[in-house]
């Protein structure tokens, strides 16, 4: 089991992430928009059968990683922090795209819609680096439990607020578009709170040594 003040902290960074637009919100908002409420939710299924592939494929090779490179955790820290940089910088540079500017879909199956959700997601780079750069900082491979059994708590928990925090938007996506769409100083505010979020935790990230 990680350490309560790791996993609460872990938390708060998957819920930057999954409120910072990228590709699984921009496809989740337009499919529900587009063909209705149904249709996001399916697609959302198969987003969340990517992040298991993404977890289990990830908690087998960092336990190998960890235990076999001494300074593996080191350059995972620094690469998790470079990251975070990135994504707060494309969270507020001039002219970002709103994930609310809907694209227009075509009516698809809902095995198609899994199947839409599942490699919108496998292939969305957010959520590879997320698992390989940044899981890794909130594991202590000294105790608290073997690397494995760390890795898969963080995972289902990162899991747990990425499903539920995209059905809410799937649910409402028609309304929160209009709610940004016709105030869009709020999309403003959104895109620095969270780019300001996830560069304060890229400066933690940086400073702290390896526990």
């Amino acid at each position: 089991m990680p350490e309560l003040s790791s996993w609460l902290a872990y938390g708060l960074i998957s819920l930057a992430m999954v409120l910072t637009p990228g590709p699984n919100m921009i496809y989740l908002i337009s499919r529900s928009i587009c063909q209705g409420r149904k249709a996001g939710l399916i697609s959302l299924g198969g987003v969340a059968l990517g992040f298991l592939v993404y977890m289990f494929c990830a908690a087998l090779g960092i336990t190998a990683l960890v235990m076999a490179v001494p300074f593996a955790y080191d350059a995972l820290r620094l690469g998790g922090a470079v990251y975070l940089v990135y994504l707060a910088w494309q969270a507020v540079k001039p002219g970002g795209r709103s994930p609310f500017q809907v694209r227009d879909l075509p009516q698809d199956s809902p095995r198609k819609l899994f199947m839409m959700g599942l490699v919108t997601n496998l292939l969305n780079p957010k959520v590879a680096v997320m698992y390989l750069s940044l899981l890794p900082q909130f594991i202590d491979p000294n105790g608290h439990g073997s690397v494995l059994t760390q890795s898969l708590i963080l995972g289902f928990t990162q899991i747990a607020i990425s499903v539920s925090v995209n059905s809410v938007i799937a649910i409402m996506a028609g309304s929160i578009a209009v709610f940004f769409v016709t105030r869009p100083g709020w999309q403003v505010a959104q895109r620095w709170l969270m780019g300001s979020v996830l560069m304060g935790l890229a400066v933690r990230m940086a400073v702290e040594g390896r526990r």
